[in-house]
Formats: structure tokens, C-alpha cells, sequence
């Protein structure tokens, strides 16, 4: 049993100049069975430090629930996920959320009649240490938690470019928007790890350049690692510096966007295109 090499090994540069360092969770002939429906057969690949790593297919490929095996929700019967270095067996939300991986939801998750920065400020939740009673002992401690929290929480409002909606209940913003919020929500918890279950789900063009454009600065600015999943094959190819594509559970193709369009497998399975 070998672990995977550490996050700093085979440093390499992307032609833009961001900095892929090595593996920070590795997914080991993993085969994810309900009942007697296999969702995921034998299926290995790796996320490296500071890439953004694409998962692609049909519906029923599997993507889901890869995405639910890399955020700790699902615990596959067979194979290993491996994440900074150790083996990691099933934890619930807290605990995921404590080894700093967050995520966004293909089916919005925010509360509705909270504001935006209220929803985002819910992200903060793993970083509060204060509970009532010290909040009640060490009110200085408590405010400057607040204080400090809140102050995360305005950058990122700033960075999304949502400032005008900072008080608008979630539940009156057009879809668009509200996608912007959940992203904004997982960055609350300052991640090492942003899983984005289709991010661009439901958008029209403009809506889908904003948030490319904010995931791009997202792994640019803060560094932070991205694994999605996504339909749209424009923009995978245009996010991704390498991309996993899976048919009915099974891996077919794994590389760069330029060697996944090559990959005649994909072509048929994915694309729909004939051999020649």
C-alpha cells in the first residue's frame, strides 16, 4: 500500500503561468455498487494541487456519484480514496467540511428568505469557535470572530461582484445570481479543495461566462484546487487542464482536453461520432 506523492512533488507550470503541484487525493479502483446497480466500476484517477480537474458524461455516466465519493458522502465498497497523503474512510458533513474540501450543489442549497451575505456568512460555520456560553464569558473573543468573519465574508462578496444584492433575500435573485451566492457560500470556508457539481447548470451564454470566469480567478487568486462536473463540453474544455470522462460507470478516457477530443472512445461514447 503506497501512499500518493506529496502535494509538492512534480511541480509543473501551465502555459498561463499557475503553479500544478502534486497529488492531493488520488481515487484507487473504486466501485460503488446500490444493491445490485454498479454506479462506479474500477475506477482510478488522481487530483493534483492547484488544477482544475473535470469529471464528464452522460446522464448515468457516474458523475454524481463520483462527486458524492470525493466529498466523503458516499464510501465505496471496493478501492481507496486517498487524500493528502492518508487513507480516508467515511466522515460525515462536519468532518469534510474540517478537512478543508466544500462544494456547490447542481439543485441549489440556500435558504431562501436569508440574505446573500447571511447565506454566504453560513460557510463561516467551521471557522466559528465561539459557542453561546463563551460568547456570553468572552464577549471581546466573540466580536472579534464576528468581526473577523465577516470581513471574509465581504471579499468575497466583492470578488463575486454581487456588492448591490448583499442584503436582497436569496429567494427574490434570478437563478444566475443565486448560483453566484452558493459559490460564494463554499468559499466561505476558505477550501483547499472547491468540488462544483454543474456550476453552469441552467445558465444562458452570459450567466456561463461570468461564473467561467470566476472559477478561472477562484483556482488563480486563491490557489484552490477544483474538481467539477459538467454537461457543457465548450466549457469543460476551455476550464479544465485535465479531464476524466466516464460511460455507465466506467472510465473510458483521462488527459488533457486536447487528448480526451482525441480519444476515440470518447468521440463515440460521449460525442455520438462514428469510426470513420
Amino acid at each position: 500500500m503506497t501512499a500518493p506523492q506529496d502535494a509538492t512533488a512534480q511541480e509543473t507550470v501551465t502555459a498561463d503561468g499557475r503553479i500544478i503541484g502534486g497529488t492531493v487525493m488520488e481515487m484507487r479502483n473504486i466501485t460503488l455498487r446500490f444493491g445490485g446497480v454498479v454506479a462506479i466500476q474500477d475506477i482510478t484517477f488522481d487530483i493534483r494541487q492547484g488544477e482544475i480537474r473535470a469529471i464528464i458524461g452522460l446522464n448515468g455516466a457516474g458523475k454524481s456519484s463520483m462527486l458524492n465519493v470525493i466529498n466523503g458522502f458516499y464510501h465505496p465498497q471496493e478501492g481507496e480514496v486517498w487524500y493528502k497523503g492518508a487513507i480516508r474512510g467515511p466522515m460525515r458533513p462536519h468532518q469534510i467540511a474540517a478537512q478543508g474540501i466544500a462544494r456547490t450543489f447542481q439543485n441549489i442549497a440556500l435558504f431562501h428568505g436569508m440574505s446573500t451575505l447571511d447565506n454566504i456568512m453560513t460557510g463561516r460555520l467551521t471557522h466559528m469557535k465561539t459557542g453561546l456560553l463563551s460568547q456570553a464569558v468572552w464577549a471581546g473573543r466573540a466580536q472579534r470572530e464576528e468581526t473577523e468573519n465577516r470581513e471574509v465574508v465581504e471579499r468575497i462578496i466583492d470578488f463575486l461582484e454581487i456588492q448591490s444584492i448583499r442584503k436582497t433575500p436569496v429567494g427574490r435573485l434570478p437563478y444566475g445570481l443565486q448560483k453566484r451566492v452558493e459559490l460564494g457560500r463554499a468559499l466561505a470556508a476558505e477550501p483547499s479543495l472547491l468540488l462544483l457539481d454543474e456550476p453552469m447548470a441552467g445558465m444562458n451564454v452570459e450567466e456561463k461566462e461570468d461564473m467561467s470566469r470566476f472559477v478561472l480567478d477562484v483556482n488563480d487568486e486563491f490557489g484552490t484546487t477544483i474538481a467539477l462536473i459538467e454537461h457543457d463540453m465548450g466549457v469543460v474544455m476551455d476550464l479544465a487542464d485535465r479531464v476524466v470522462v466516464m460511460d455507465y460507470g466506467r472510465k473510458i478516457g483521462d488527459g488533457t482536453p486536447d487528448e480526451v477530443r482525441g480519444n476515440q472512445a470518447v468521440i463515440d461514447a460521449y460525442l455520438g461520432v462514428p469510426h470513420d
